[in-house]
């Protein structure tokens, strides 16, 4: 099995980047021995502060933990960012390794689906979810997407073996996609929701951020704002979702393109017309040409 460390200013980066399916798996069956538990986060790299809150639970939570850093291209549709996606996998290692994660998986797209495969999908083994929960929210206007997400994360953890995963709760669709396709397909394996992490002033964590101008960065402030003002409507008894809607409408900054607003049972995913406890409201907009996603729960 071969391990590759990077060593960086001085310091030694005691966590092991893995490209190998084979070894990866070599080296949970020598965890194994010692009944170790493990976790896995899966991302796409590009780690920031919301990661590292994955990380953290998982180090809470479990023996070893291992973080797959694989930007999945059977999930971006042709006229999404794929090759500009950031790949900025030293540093990922480096806050990996602060954090005391054990190993990143990072794959090539070859070894995760072979070269004829990944050039041509027809040809792919695909999971996918049922139709109604991928044709709403994100899935509208990405066709395609959850199919692809359910199909690489069931391969992660075949590949990894892991008792648990842990995921972010501010990409709310996914989530109750892999919740639903776990249960569906009896997989061994316990899914963690972790909280959304936000700045300071509110803006929720993704990747895609360091995408924005500081001029469309203040546009996309309007995002959590509107959410945070349907949440306090909501405690003060207003439960009619045409109201809550226009009121978020009012707030978004007019810049802001907006994708969808919505309103779900959290458990069903079913849209509702009177919000209640423990329902989803999920939005998507395009600032600029950066595509932002958000939610609340109620």
């Amino acid at each position: 099995m071969r391990l590759i460390f990077v060593q960086k200013k001085g310091k030694n980066l005691n966590t092991a980047v893995i490209n190998n399916i084979t070894d990866i798996k070599n080296t949970v069956k020598e965890w194994r021995k010692s009944n170790c538990t493990i976790g896995l986060v899966p991302t796409m790299g590009a780690l920031h502060n919301g990661h590292a809150s994955l990380i953290k639970k998982a180090k809470e939570t479990c023996d070893k933990v291992i973080v797959s850093v694989f930007v999945n291209p059977i999930q971006f549709g042709p006229s999404e960012d794929f090759d500009k996606y950031p790949r900025t996998l030293d540093k990922d290692q480096n806050l990996c390794s602060n954090l005391g994660v054990d190993i990143v998986f990072a794959p090539s797209a070859n070894e995760m689906y072979g070269e004829n495969n990944r050039l041509n999908n027809t040809d792919l083994t695909f999971v996918y979810p049922p139709f109604k929960f991928t044709d709403c929210l994100c899935g509208k206007t990405r066709t395609g997407h959850f199919d692809g997400v359910a199909t690489v994360v069931l391969k992660l953890f075949n590949i990894s073996g892991a008792d648990y995963a842990f995921f972010g709760q501010k990409d709310a669709q996914q989530l109750f996609i892999i919740n639903k396709m776990v249960k569906d397909l009896n997989l061994d394996i316990k899914i963690i929701p972790c909280p959304i992490v936000r700045e300071s002033d509110g803006l929720a964590l993704s990747s895609r951020n360091k995408y924005l101008s500081d001029e469309e960065r203040s546009w996309a402030l309007s995002v959590s704002k509107a959410l945070k003002q349907i949440k306090t409507l909501y405690s003060q008894g207003v439960t009619d979702t045409n109201i809550l809607f226009d009121t978020a409408i009012s707030i978004l900054n007019s810049n802001i393109e907006l994708e969808y607003l919505e309103f779900r049972d959290y458990n069903s995913f079913e849209p509702i017309k009177k919000l209640k406890d423990n329902s989803l409201v999920a939005i998507a907009v395009k600032v600029g040409k950066t595509r932002l996603i958000d939610n609340i729960i109620t």
